[in-house]
């Protein structure tokens, strides 16, 4: 034994080995008895715990681990040497000349994955302009309109062939999933079978003249972006590529044909362990599937993913909070080995992009490859008792829910009965309900918010999530979990511009000096996201006194902040005299006395606030109120 590895014996002595018992004894010390599945094991909305701490012994069982990148079933990837992806932006402008402006402008600042929306292109003449200076052998190539994918196919070989550009050499994609428009249009029809002769058809002129690109792109981030879970989009995306794949190898194509031309689109959420793991989770289910049908070589077998920063978590207001959003979302799509990735600019709810947030949406991508150095491994997630753990839980339920669409018949058979839809739209309720209650934090916005901030938008200019559904429409169109507050603020702001004065509250800080300023800064949090003016006492000694400054701010709405304790004595008499020279004013307590509830209210309290509550209620009943139109 050499001197080295004896000194780093000696030092491994001195720390004896501490078994999981001895840790769970001393956390279940450290929390005084309180409920250690409550206080520290987390249930995911996709279904499984998990756990404060995994240990080495966590990781016996998972199969795949002993898998290296590159190699079926490509858990850990397909990339070997290094970590690289496809810088992506899309462009958004169907003009022609705009779009090639846009497109040139992004691939000067090192983009190297271009998307044009060319549903408007039907000559050979726009299709030049839209293409014009665009190094094809260094960019790839994406079309991202669904409907006419064909047409705009057949424009752009005639360009290449014309231009005398080897068509061969350009990569890139349509995004022709008829099957994933089903449940976007509420359709409950039966697939066309048209559609999948043109899959062949495309699928044909592909192989045949532009080999590197790809035809078919199963569209899984339509699902999380319409309220789906990890799990959801992962399992009915995989149910997607499946339907495909024996769609058409059951009308004569190969599926060495089918496979390499696939690729499946992710959203990016807030879950940075569970996204990381989602994808690894995905290039193993469906290495799976595809070896089902005979790929031949392994590499048919690989998942080509792109992926993008989701958008149903963006918001309207404080909406630099996006930027870090889509840091955390962007590193996990990195993390998580994908192939080529887009970060949405900043403003993306307000529809408003602008060059500054294009740049910055760039750049976030720049710094995760050149100064984080996240391009340099291959799978640096590998061998994280964490990750590996997720990865095995999220495989095992996402197959659990492909294998009960296969057993109800299908993904297609699925949509036309309502399923797929029926649960995605149970996932994005819950998700709803608990934002409203504030069990899921949107920060700027249902919680903590920019209390000097103000925004001109037009509410009808929102996503239309929560606009009425005709009758039997079984659709899941795409929906933001912050809207519902931001037509509550938008309404305070056009209440405001059409000439009334803020609503204010007045925060009535009493008795225990802790309990009022906690709940004092929870009153200023809670009103704030409706964009109320908060008028805050320094603090009350004399009840008389603060009643005189509560009526001088002018506030029609009261909050008395003082511990569940005094308040059943205070509470009372505070909003008898306030109400004695100003009825109309509105008192809200800060808490819940949970015996004196009925004493207060018969006291003539008008409402409670407090941990427990629906926040989107109760700004919803206090604009009423303050006679703001909803």
């Amino acid at each position: 034994m050499d001197s080295e590895t004896s000194r780093k014996s000696q030092l491994f002595d001195q720390f004896p080995p501490v078994s999981t018992s001895e840790w769970e004894s001393q956390i279940r010390k450290d929390l005084r008895n309180e409920d250690y599945s409550r206080k520290l094991i987390w249930n995911t909305p996709e279904g499984f715990p998990v756990r404060p701490f995994y240990r080495a012994e966590d990781l016996k069982g998972l199969e795949f681990l002993s898998i290296p990148p590159g190699v079926f079933p490509f858990p850990r990837g397909h990339k070997i040497r290094d970590n690289s992806w496809e810088v992506r932006q899309n462009i958004r402008s169907t003009d022609p000349g705009e779009a090639n402006r846009l497109a040139l402008e992004a691939i000067g600042q090192g983009v190297t994955a271009i998307g044009f929306d060319a549903s408007k292109i039907r000559l050979l003449k726009e299709m030049r302009l839209l293409m014009h200076g665009i190094p094809l052998e260094q960019v790839s190539i994406h079309f991202l309109n669904q409907h006419s994918c064909r047409e705009t196919l057949k424009l752009f070989l005639s360009l290449l062939r014309k231009s005398g550009q080897e068509p061969g050499d350009v990569r890139g994609s349509l995004a022709f999933d008829p099957i994933g428009n089903l449940p976007d249009t509420g359709t409950a029809g039966q697939l066309p079978e048209k559609d999948f002769g043109k899959a062949v058809e495309l699928l044909n002129t592909c192989s045949r003249d532009i080999p590197a690109f790809r035809v078919i792109t199963v569209h899984g981030n339509r699902f999380q972006d319409a309220g789906s879970t990890l799990v959801q989009e992962l399992a009915f995306a995989l149910a997607v590529g499946n339907e495909y794949m024996a769609e058409l190898t059951a009308r004569g194509l190969p599926v060495t044909e089918i496979a390499p031309r696939m690729t499946f689109s992710f959203a990016l959420g807030p879950a940075l362990f569970l996204e990381i793991a989602k994808l690894r989770a995905a290039r193993l289910l469906w290495a799976v599937i595809t070896e089902q049908y005979s790929p031949g070589d392994p590499r048919n077998c690989k998942m080509n993913m792109h992926c993008s920063t989701a958008n149903w978590n963006k918001t309207l207001f404080d909406p630099f909070n996006n930027l870090l959003r889509t840091t955390t979302e962007g590193i996990s799509g990195v993390l998580g080995g994908t192939d080529s990735l887009e970060i949405l600019p900043f403003q993306v709810a307000s529809r408003s992009q602008d060059p500054f947030g294009e740049r910055l949406a760039r750049n976030q991508q720049f710094i995760f490859r050149e100064e984080s150095y996240l391009g340099h491994v291959a799978d640096a997630a590998g061998g994280s008792y964490l990750l590996e753990n997720l990865t095995d839980s999220i495989a095992s339920h996402a197959w659990d829910l492909f294998r009960e669409v296969e057993t109800r018949g299908g993904v297609v058979r699925c949509i036309r009965e309502g399923f797929l839809q029926d649960s995605i739209r149970r996932s994005r309720e819950a998700r709803e309900q608990d934002a409203a209650a504030r069990k899921f934090f949107i920060l700027g916005t249902n919680q903590f918010p920019d209390l000097q901030e103000t925004v001109s938008v037009d509410i009808t200019g929102l996503a239309a999530g929560k606009q009425p559904t005709p009758p039997g429409d079984t659709g899941i169109p795409p929906f933001r979990v912050a809207e519902p507050f931001e037509r509550l603020r938008l309404a305070t702001e056009q209440f405001v511009a059409s000439g009334n004065p803020r609503p204010a509250v007045f925060l009535f800080p009493v008795g225990n000096l802790t309990m009022r300023l906690a709940r004092t800064g929870f009153s200023a949090n809670f009103f704030g996201c409706a964009g109320y003016r908060i008028v805050e006492s320094a603090g009350i000694t004399d009840i008389d006194a603060g009643i005189r400054e509560a009526l001088d701010s002018r506030a029609t709405l009261v909050v008395i902040c003082s511990s569940n304790e005094e308040l059943p004595a205070i509470a009372p008499e505070i909003t008898r005299k306030i109400k004695m020279e100003k009825p109309a004013v509105r008192v809200v307590v800060a808490g819940y006395p949970a015996e004196a509830i009925p004493e207060l209210t018969r006291a003539g309290i008008d409402d409670f606030i407090h941990l427990q509550s629906n926040l989107l209620d109760t700004l919803c009943r206090t604009h009423r109120f303050f006679g703001i139109q909803i």
